[in-house]
């Protein structure tokens, strides 16, 4: 057979591979930025529910821009906040390994609604388990915090909360133990951890598609209509030696329902009041927000109803000043 006479790059991307589905609604977060030393130690992270989108108009303030000073529209993802529950302290051990989970300790207040994900421990001694943490102390490497979210207060119809682990960001392990031990068993709010004008990785599953050809999956051409046994695939998967199918080649499969993360997300505005930014009619498929929330600049993965972590960000653009944005006009008409 002769060489083609059309340059025909690969099509889709090779930048998550393999594409399988996720194994839960809830992603897992498997790197933490460092804070700097003169920070306050707390959670590098917050969790809620995707709303919907909406668009503002802010003033640009950037002085790098040529648009310094003028208005300009930008589209933004409102997700619903609801307070966090930090139930359990956890204590890692560095080892050759990596990091091991050494100890742990529950708070002496759990919520009933975490018996819906959950079984929980009956006779739990809570203050001879934090005398055995803080035994273990001197030899730990890092703390974390499992937290629940509350879908009670929020506009998902379900009660059963979502669990996941967050790291304690802080200079020493005392001091972000010390921290731990302070705000476990108690409610966090957005505004304890998040502040305006920051940049965020939103981290989501996104919406599935199940099991595709490679037309939609990666997005080859439609093959003329004379050719033979197939239109919708790929013309040649391979050569006869090596009698083998290389992980290059676009194949049918699963679509959609992957762990992905949206880095470097401006926050444009935190509120305590979700009727203030709440469409007409409400979010589609989503509803009304009652309490805080949390509005970021562009689009964020995964449909409204799913959970979305957010985390300090990893790798933060350089000249990101952190002054909070000039936001002139939410859109609160109908998305009906």
């Amino acid at each position: 057979m002769a060489h083609r006479k059309k340059h025909a790059p690969r099509r889709g991307s090779l930048a998550y591979l393999p594409r399988g589905r996720a194994s839960k609604f809830v992603p897992r977060i498997k790197n933490w930025p460092e804070l700097s030393d003169d920070s306050a130690a707390k959670l590098l992270g917050f969790a809620g529910y995707k709303a919907g989108m909406t668009h503002a108009v802010i003033t640009v303030t950037n002085s790098n821009s040529p648009f310094k000073g003028q208005e300009t529209v930008i589209p933004v993802t409102v997700i619903d906040t609801p307070p966090i529950r930090p139930f359990s302290i956890r204590g890692y051990k560095d080892t050759e390994y990596g990091l091991r989970l050494v100890t742990e300790v529950l708070a002496d207040n759990l919520s009933d609604d975490l018996r819906k994900a959950m079984p929980l421990p009956k006779g739990y001694d809570h203050e001879a388990k934090l005398e055995e943490f803080e035994e273990n102390l001197d030899s730990l490497a890092e703390i974390r915090m499992l937290i629940h979210t509350q879908p009670r207060l929020a506009g998902v119809p379900k009660k059963k909360p979502d669990i996941m682990e967050y790291k304690v960001g802080a200079s020493t392990v005392h001091e972000a133990y010390e921290y731990a031990k302070d705000v476990l068993g108690k409610d966090l709010r957005v505004a304890d951890i998040i502040e305006e004008g920051m940049l965020v990785d939103t981290v989501a599953v996104t919406k599935g598609h199940g099991f595709q050809g490679p037309v939609r999956r990666w997005g080859v051409r439609i093959l003329q209509h004379k050719s033979r046994k197939t239109k919708r695939g790929v013309g040649c998967i391979g050569p006869w030696s090596p009698s083998n199918i290389r992980y290059t080649v676009p194949r049918p499969g699963q679509t959609g329902f992957h762990t992905r993360v949206n880095f470097n997300n401006d926050v444009v505005k935190l509120g305590e009041r979700g009727e203030e930014i709440t469409p007409d009619g409400g979010f589609v498929n989503y509803g009304i927000i009652r309490g805080d929330y949390v509005m970021v600049k562009g689009s964020v993965p995964g449909p409204v109803k799913r959970p979305v972590r957010l985390r300090f960000a990893m790798r933060p653009s350089k000249g990101h000043t952190g002054e909070p944005i000039q936001v002139n006009y939410i859109s609160t008409s109908s998305k009906q």
